[in-house]
């Protein structure tokens, strides 16, 4: 059975790798749009970036109305500062937030259709050449053709997907992460564990996805807690960069699973960001699927040296009892402790259950998934 593997164009990371990308962006237009958020524009990332496109003579204006996570209302207002100042081409910096606000821009500029006609569909278009600096080290968008957008009529997250949507350049600099608060630098590091353990167990797992998988895992149990506990460790950083990258690359390859299908309703109904929403479902997920799976954890288990046992059932829950303990040094809020209400929760559960059904993700599980297993765990994983 032959596989298509997909990366973006050019990958530049390291230390001022911004810098080193001088000349790569100078070819991709004359004018670009910034897609940003206020934050970003407060700590000078985006100045980093009007420096080098001054540099050039490139000429940009700054759209910084992405706030927490993107809706349709939000790329609307994108598409149309892009159109009105005659940009033709996009650099995204920040979070997942805005990398994928910058893909849904960039689409709907080409498109004359509903955001929402697009969702369950392979896109297929010609895109103004995107560049994504991504300032956090968990989503991966800058190396996936997926961007999920909120349809603010019907509270769903859309997963939205094509080749078209990768961009031309990933831009990896550690210095950009730096400056990341330990909440962030958890909740976007376990977003990324979340890629590459599902991106391993799932149905569409490949050669080349399992490769990059397995050592993003190993990457972040290596990384992630120093990462944490010492935030100026650029080391660290730079190794979360490339592991966030690594998971990327693996699910774009393969897929995501259950936990990214039933996180993304709590995240469209309580506006959960997306990596706690997922770190919030993990051990819970993890712990209901492994039965299915055996062999695919296993391996997980023995390329990270948290197990040696030849048993695939025991490494497979050496994995797991790991996989908690490591879960509970990152200080997750429970749902509870993030504030959603429990019987409006409960009020929610059989839409959030039906969503994620819909969405695709719990199908690529090994394990069977259905609407009334998501419905039990849901009510399992509430604290």
């Amino acid at each position: 059975m032959a596989h298509t593997f997909l990366t973006p164009s050019k990958i530049i990371s390291g230390s001022n790798a911004l810098n080193d990308a001088q000349a790569t962006i100078a070819s991709c237009g004359t004018k670009a749009l910034i897609v940003t958020d206020e934050t970003m524009i407060k700590l000078g990332n985006s100045q980093k970036v009007i420096d080098i496109l001054s540099a050039n003579d490139q000429k940009f204006v700054i759209y910084a109305g992405i706030s927490g996570e993107p809706n349709d209302i939000m790329i609307s207002e994108g598409v149309k500062v892009y159109q009105e100042n005659e940009c033709d081409f996009l650099i995204a910096i920040g979070g997942g937030s805005p990398i994928d606000s910058m893909k849904a821009i960039a689409m709907m500029n080409q498109s004359k259709e509903p955001i929402a006609s697009y969702m369950g569909k392979n896109i297929e278009m010609d895109l103004p050449k995107m560049v994504a600096i991504p300032t956090t080290a968990g989503t991966g968008s800058e190396a996936t053709m997926f961007t999920i957008i909120t349809d603010t009529a019907s509270e769903v997250k859309m997963l939205l997907k094509g080749a078209c949507l990768i961009p031309d350049i990933a831009l990896i600099d550690p210095a950009f992460s730096m400056s990341a608060p330990k909440s962030v630098t958890s909740f976007t590091g376990i977003d990324a564990l979340c890629h590459a353990v599902e991106a391993y167990t799932s149905k569409k797992a490949q050669p080349l996805s399992d490769t990059f998988a397995l050592s993003a895992i190993k990457r972040i149990f290596n990384n992630l807690l120093i990462a944490y506990n010492e935030p100026s460790n650029e080391e660290a950083r730079i190794q979360m960069s490339l592991a966030a990258l690594e998971a990327g690359i693996a699910f774009n390859n393969s897929s995501v699973t259950i936990v990214h299908g039933m996180s993304r309703p709590i995240g469209a109904l309580f506006h959960v960001p997306h990596g706690l929403s997922n770190a919030m479902l993990l051990e819970g997920c993890m712990k209901y699927v492994v039965d299915g799976a055996y062999e695919r954890f296993a391996d997980i288990a023995r390329y990270t040296g948290v197990s040696t046992s030849t048993s695939d059932k025991k490494a497979a829950n050496d994995f797991i009892s790991y996989l908690t303990d490591f879960l509970a040094k990152m200080n997750i809020p429970t749902m509870s402790e993030y504030g959603i209400d429990k019987e409006t929760f409960d009020g929610c559960i059989d839409k959030m259950a039906n969503d994620a059904y819909a969405s695709g993700s719990p199908s690529n599980t090994r394990k069977e998934i259905k609407v009334n297993d998501m419905i039990r765990l849901y009510k399992e994983i509430y604290k």
